[in-house]
């Protein structure tokens, strides 16, 4: 018998993780384009809507808001429905909310619809680095997931870049509209990524799991491990109140604190 960490090890590092890689590592220049795009909207709307610095101010509030908040509810959605179709779903919600903002004809709609895609952004994006969707989809495969840093870098350099040339020319409601872009490229290639494979184990579904053992392996190019994938599914995965055990307790509070 084997487990899937055994199968994984076995397996190796090959072209299923370079794909991967490029495919996760791209949701990083969305998400960073959806978050920054309010530094550089946010001069016009001031013009065009007569704002005052707390209304400003506000926006870019409310989006982390709308982050927060479901980061919480798309976290546990993962947890009991797998991560790809809350990972799916991010995208699409995200994308909608995003080029809806670009129609706003007030303040109001404008600061409730970028709250929106702060909600879409958060099911690809809780917290880069700690319990991300992708970070739960990647590190199952990928060693280099690390380096997904240079991402977010490129989509900061690409929308202040874009801002620069839209802004002055056709405006800031076309600039969003732009932004939306790469996520909906990403909804397109969906289909190339797995659901992870700890995940079908954890809920007992060895046999969805060991299917995407056996793609990777394919490929790759390499040899399953032999014998039969046993792993027992897991009775207890996890919840909030872990966070607050005096086993934890005190890591939680240093991770927040930091982050």
């Amino acid at each position: 018998t084997f487990t899937v960490e055994e199968a994984v090890e076995t397996i190796g590092f090959g072209r299923f993780h370079i794909m991967l890689f490029l495919i996760m590592g791209s949701t990083g220049v969305a998400e960073a384009m959806e978050i920054m795009l309010i530094a550089v909207v946010s001069p016009l709307i001031r013009c065009e809507w007569q704002l005052q610095d707390w209304q400003v101010a506000l926006v870019t509030t409310m989006v982390f808001f709308g982050y927060m908040v479901f980061s919480i509810v798309l976290g546990l959605l993962a947890d009991r429905y797998g991560r790809w179709k809350i990972l799916l779903l991010s995208f699409l919600w995200a994308a909608y909310f995003s080029l809806l903002t670009s129609f706003a004809p007030s303040y109001i709609w404008f600061v409730f619809l970028r709250a929106m895609v702060g909600g879409g952004v958060s099911g690809h994006a809780q917290g880069r680095g700690e319990n991300k969707q992708i970070v739960a989809m990647c590190s199952c495969f990928n060693p280099f997931l690390s380096l997904g840093k240079v991402f977010w870098l490129a989509g900061s350099l690409l929308i202040i870049g874009l801002a620069s040339v839209v802004n002055p020319t056709i405006g800031w409601r076309w600039l969003i509209r732009i932004a939306s872009i790469p996520g909906i490229l990403l909804i397109l290639v969906f289909k190339f990524i797995p659901e992870s494979a700890r995940y079908n184990i954890s809920t007992g579904n060895v046999a969805a799991a060991l299917a995407t053992l056996q793609r990777i392996a394919k490929m790759n190019g390499a040899a399953m491990p032999e014998g039969v994938l046993r792993e027992p599914a897991k009775e207890r995965r996890g919840r909030f109140k872990d966070l607050i055990h005096p086993k934890y307790f005190r890591t939680t509070l240093q991770i927040w604190i930091i982050w």
